[in-house]
This record gives structure tokens, C-alpha cells and sequence, in this order.
């Protein structure tokens, strides 16, 4: 009798949750756990609404419909950011249903999109009156989620058909009952490009090989725009540079209208593309917000499509695509108040040498506020000599054609950092030639008179030659200055018989035999066997241990960084595994750090923090740090 007496009767029980448990029902939702949040639950319970019935797989319609109607009992905030949820839940259902009609989806997160917006900025309290709440980082998260899955929509349905454009220039594209339009202004795409290929949201991007993936917190679906289909290739047009091909860019979404009710009813919205190099933060309804930003996905889909790697190896030995001139890469649009750094990488190698490097520094606020990164690709089978003029050139250019004037901050106190042959290269490109070169070249080849003057008019550039202008300061990394025996041991011999120049250094070589040779006259062995990279870089060469004795330009400041894989040897006498202390070292050098590491010193952590303490100090020295929020713009 006791116990039927007690079976009306309502009871408690009590259990013990674990943290992770208790995170995931304080935290869990529809975008992170595939159920609806506890916050959600509770809203619905509140109008009368078994949370079961919204949980099914099939969707019911009229949980939102009571939820959108009832005013009682909850206010505005918890009722948008319920139905928020719940449009959210709509789209993912239909998305892994299959055979939904496109125009639905595209609703449901228009309709997630929409809520959302209104929760953050038409609810009852300001979004900063819920800063430290969780639900409102859950519904900025429903928000960049939705506007990421309905721009891309929207892209792929208008791709390869351009947009209608309105008469103030904003374009304007329809689907179903929506009406979406806006501009890409503030987005420079290379070539010239309206519009992307491609648009990649960076949230469905995970790369292996990159140690930190770095992004910015705020409004807005990031994404990748693509305007290439290759990296590298016989395509890559006769300009000695490329702005990327795969920029990041960040998708704002807002709904016109200055009350509640009329961003509820609106059903048309104004959608806007941002460079977040160039933007951190942007007016949305009326608010200062912080604008989202990716800064490691577009770099990181750059390497993965590059094919550096393979192709690297297969241009030393003359195979595969032929690099026959360098290339300069820039790794985000071009930013004329920005400060340059100029990465030349070393033997067989790509641009892949700074996968960390370049992104260390993307993820440094301070550091990426005022440089931008510019690659340089060049043949490492071609002689230094070569190299130096070729690579000055393409840099030369390069500056000129985005800065003709030369007035920019991006012309001045640019920064070479070059690895390895690479860093022998950004020596040159900092060091006078005086008339080192010609002494040499005229006594070898006994020229004089008519013969000397063609020659001079034909190879100056190559045998002559001063401190770029540009660059006001340079970071030597495990830099071979006065050669290495490594070049001259026997895998180094048989690697350099493997060896295949360029057709055009060839062809060069060919130049300076018929300007050197008496007709009738047999070619010396220099020019019979033209020396390639790897030889080059022996100790005994004669121009490295010439360019050795080149001085410095007392205008650049300069760093030397380098690896030590002999532990047990005075630093005298040590050496990376291929490169000696004594030939990387240099006298004069502002700093010198000294690393446990074998060749590929510029891939550990300490040469990464070294290399940002150079550019924050350099930042410091010359007076050029930008420490002030970028601009802001206006989404409506």
C-alpha cells in the first residue's frame, strides 16, 4: 500500500557527471554533438514542447512554428536563439538525407543565418551584456557556420555565369524565395579576377606538416578563394612574379532592416567579401565587430597544390616541368604598406623548406600587421652567378610593377631570409662585386680589347654588381659563405654528375664561349663542362671563395643562424652535417644563434623564435611597426 501511495509522487535522483560529461551538456549542440542543446531543450520545454519530438529524424516544422509565434513565457534572445538551432538542425538533415531540393537547403541556413543575426543584435540585451555567456559564442557559431554553407551554395549555383549587377554596382543573385547581393571590394584577386574558381571554406581543410594552424576569432565564414588550377607550370605566364592564387577571404552576412520585425520578414540579404589582412574588425548592425580570419588555410592549400616537393628534384636532374628563371610568390594580395620579407630557399628545395617558417610568422598578430611574405622559386641546378642576377632581376621587377614609384613602405627596409645556398644568394644580393669578378674573368680568359668590350656589354650583369637598394637587412640560415667539403665527397660528385643546367644557362654558357674563344680555337674545360650548383658549392670553387671577400652593405644589418650536429666538437670546429661553422659564420653579424640541429636548422622551433625576434626588433629599430587597428568598414 505504502509503495502504491508513493508511486504519485514526483522524485529527485542524483548523480555524478564527469567533467567532460558536464562540458558537453553545458556546451553540447546541434553543430558540435548532432543533438540540440540544453539551452534549446529548455526553450521548448518552457512553450509546452517535448524536446523528443524536435529530436526526431524527421523534421517538424511545427516545433518552430510555436516556437516562432509564442511571446509569453520567454523572451526574444532565448526564442531566436532556439529557432536558430533548430533552422540549423533543418539544414543538416536535409544535407544528409540526400535528394533535397537545393532551394530548401539553401533556406534553412538562410534561415539559421537570419535568427542568429537577430539574436546577436535585435534581442533584448547588447552582445556585449553577453559577452562571457556560452550560448552567444554557440549562436555566432551557428551564424559564420550558416553563411559559410549558403555563400558557397550561392557560388556554386552562379558559377561560370556572372551575377546580375544592380545600378550601384553590387551584384544580386536569387535562389528560391531569397535575394542575396553585395560586392567583393574590399578582395583583390590575382590577375585581375572578379570572381574565384573555387571558394574552399577553410573549416573543411586539416594539413598534415603544419605544426600550428592559426585563425582569428570574430563574424563571418572563412574561406579560401581559388583563381588557379596550378601553382607551377609552363603557364605561369612571362612575368617574373604571382600574387596567390589562393587568397583567404571572410563572407559577412547581414539582413536589412532596423527593428526585429523587419529583419524577421526581410527576405533579402547583403552579403560581403573582406580581406582580413586588410580588415580586423567591421561595423555590423550599427557594432564594432571582430571579423573572423583563417590565415594558415590559403598558404597551407598553396603547398599542398604546389607539387613543389616532386618538382624540386625532378628540375635538378633536368626532368619533369623546366624552371628555367626564378620566381617571386607572393603569399597574400599585394599590400603596399606592408614591409617585405623575401625567403630564397636552398639545394633541390622549394618554397616547402619555410612550411613553418612562413606560417609562424602569419601567426604572429604583431609580425603579420607589417610584413608580407614573398617566395622565391628558383632553378638550383643553375651556377650562383646565374642565380644572383636572374633572382635580383625578378625582385626588381617585381617591386617595380606593383610600387613604380618606389614610394611604398613595401620598397624599403625589405628582409632577405635565405637558407643554406639560398642564404649564399641573399649575401650576394647585399654585397658589392667591386671589380672582384671582371679581374678574375679577364685573367683566365686573357681578354683584351674588342673582345673585352663584347664581353662586358654581354656579362655585366652577371659579374657586376651592388647591394639591392631595397633591403635594409638579411638573416643568413646555415649559409655555406665560404663553401663546403661536403660538396666535394663522393655522393656529393655522383649528385652533380645526375645534374641537368637549364636550357637557357646552357645556352648562356655557349654566349660567353663564343665571346671568350679565339675562332678556330678549342672551348677551356670550364666551358665544356660548365659548373653546375652542387659544384659551386665546394670550398674550393672560385667564386664562393670570392664572394667570401665581397663586403657587406653597411646599410644592411644582418643575422646569422646556424646548426650545430657535432656536438662533441669545439664550435670551432663544428658543423651542421653539411655546412662548417666557419663557413657559416660571419663577422659583423648583429646576432648569432647557434643551434642543436643538423642542416634544416630553419624548421626547428629555435630558429623560428630567433628569426621572429629579428623581425620584432627590426620592427622596433626602424620605427616602421603598425600598432594600430586597421581600418574598419561597414557591412550595411
Amino acid at each position: 500500500m505504502l509503495a502504491l501511495l508513493s508511486s504519485g509522487c514526483a522524485g529527485v535522483k542524483v548523480s555524478s557527471l564527469s567533467t567532460s560529461d558536464y562540458m558537453a551538456q553545458r556546451r553540447g549542440d546541434v553543430l558540435t554533438t548532432g543533438t540540440l542543446s540544453s539551452a534549446t531543450i529548455s526553450s521548448l520545454q518552457v512553450v509546452g514542447i517535448a524536446d523528443f519530438r524536435c529530436r526526431e529524424r524527421e523534421d517538424v516544422p511545427s516545433c518552430r512554428e510555436v516556437l516562432g509565434s509564442t511571446r509569453d513565457g520567454l523572451r526574444a534572445e532565448r526564442r531566436l536563439s532556439a529557432l536558430a538551432e533548430l533552422w540549423l538542425q533543418r539544414a543538416l538533415r536535409l544535407e544528409r538525407q540526400g535528394g533535397a531540393q537545393a532551394d530548401d537547403i539553401l533556406d534553412a541556413y538562410m534561415e539559421t543565418a537570419r535568427h542568429a543575426y537577430a539574436y546577436l543584435f535585435f534581442s533584448e540585451r547588447e552582445p556585449g551584456q553577453r559577452a562571457f555567456e556560452d550560448r552567444q559564442t554557440q549562436v555566432r557559431d551557428y551564424y559564420n557556420f550558416a553563411v559559410q554553407q549558403a555563400v558557397t551554395r550561392l557560388f556554386e549555383r552562379y558559377r561560370g555565369r556572372p551575377p546580375v549587377l544592380r545600378e550601384d554596382g553590387m551584384f544580386r543573385v536569387e535562389a528560391g524565395r531569397w535575394a542575396a547581393y553585395g560586392d567583393m571590394a574590399d578582395v583583390r584577386l590575382a590577375d585581375g579576377r572578379d570572381l574565384p574558381r573555387e571558394l574552399i571554406p577553410a573549416s573543411s581543410l586539416s594539413f598534415a606538416g603544419l605544426r600550428n594552424q592559426y585563425r582569428r576569432d570574430g563574424f563571418g565564414a572563412e574561406l579560401v578563394a581559388v583563381t588557379a588550377r596550378r601553382v607551377v607550370g609552363k603557364d605561369s605566364g612571362a612575368v617574373p612574379y604571382s600574387e596567390t592564387p589562393f587568397p583567404a577571404i571572410t563572407a559577412v552576412m547581414s539582413f536589412p532592416g532596423n527593428s526585429l520585425e523587419a529583419v524577421l520578414q526581410t527576405h533579402e540579404a547583403r552579403l560581403m567579401g573582406y580581406d582580413p589582412y586588410r580588415q580586423d574588425s567591421i561595423l555590423l548592425a550599427g557594432r564594432e565587430v571582430p571579423l573572423a580570419a583563417n590565415f594558415t588555410s590559403g598558404y597551407g592549400l598553396w603547398l599542398a597544390r604546389s607539387g613543389f616537393a616532386v618538382q624540386s628534384l625532378l628540375t635538378l636532374v633536368g626532368r619533369g616541368e623546366p624552371l628555367e628563371e626564378p620566381r617571386v610568390y607572393l603569399m597574400q594580395p599585394y599590400d603596399p604598406d606592408r614591409r617585405v620579407i623575401i625567403m630564397l630557399h636552398g639545394l633541390a628545395s622549394s618554397p616547402e623548406a619555410w612550411i613553418n617558417v612562413a606560417n609562424e610568422v602569419l601567426g604572429d598578430e604583431t609580425l603579420r600587421q607589417n610584413y608580407q611574405i614573398w617566395q622565391v622559386y628558383y632553378p638550383t641546378n643553375a651556377p650562383l652567378v646565374f642565380n644572383n642576377a636572374s633572382i635580383r632581376k625578378a625582385v626588381t621587377e617585381t617591386l617595380r610593377h606593383f610600387d613604380p614609384g618606389a614610394s611604398a613602405l613595401a620598397s624599403r627596409d625589405v628582409v632577405l631570409i635565405g637558407h643554406s645556398m639560398g642564404g649564399v644568394l641573399s649575401r650576394l644580393m647585399v654585397s658589392s662585386s667591386g671589380d672582384l669578378l671582371w679581374r678574375d674573368f679577364e685573367e683566365s680568359y686573357k681578354l683584351k680589347g674588342a673582345r673585352l668590350q663584347r664581353a662586358r656589354q654581354t656579362l655585366d650583369d652577371y659579374l657586376s654588381f651592388e647591394p639591392l637598394p631595397q633591403v635594409s637587412r638579411a638573416i643568413f640560415v646555415a649559409a655555406p659563405h665560404r663553401g663546403t667539403p661536403f660538396a666535394k665527397n663522393r655522393l656529393s660528385r655522383w649528385a652533380a654528375g645526375m645534374v641537368r643546367l637549364p636550357v637557357s644557362v646552357l645556352g648562356r654558357f655557349k654566349d660567353v664561349a663564343q665571346l671568350v674563344v679565339d675562332p678556330g680555337s678549342a672551348p677551356p674545360a670550364s666551358l665544356l663542362r660548365p659548373l653546375n650548383s652542387i659544384d659551386n658549392l665546394s670550398d674550393q670553387d672560385p667564386f664562393v671563395r670570392r664572394a667570401a671577400q665581397m663586403p657587406i652593405s653597411p646599410a644592411v644589418r644582418y643575422h646569422s643562424i646556424m646548426g650545430n650536429d657535432t656536438p662533441k666538437l669545439a664550435l670551432l670546429e663544428s658543423s651542421d652535417g653539411v655546412v662548417p661553422y666557419g663557413s657559416a659564420h660571419l663577422p659583423g653579424a648583429e646576432s648569432e644563434k647557434v643551434i642543436a640541429s643538423w642542416h634544416s636548422v630553419q624548421e626547428t622551433p629555435e630558429a623560428i623564435l630567433e628569426i621572429r625576434r629579428i623581425l620584432h626588433q627590426s620592427l622596433a629599430e626602424d620605427g616602421h611597426a603598425r600598432d594600430t587597428p586597421m581600418p574598419m568598414q561597414a557591412s550595411n
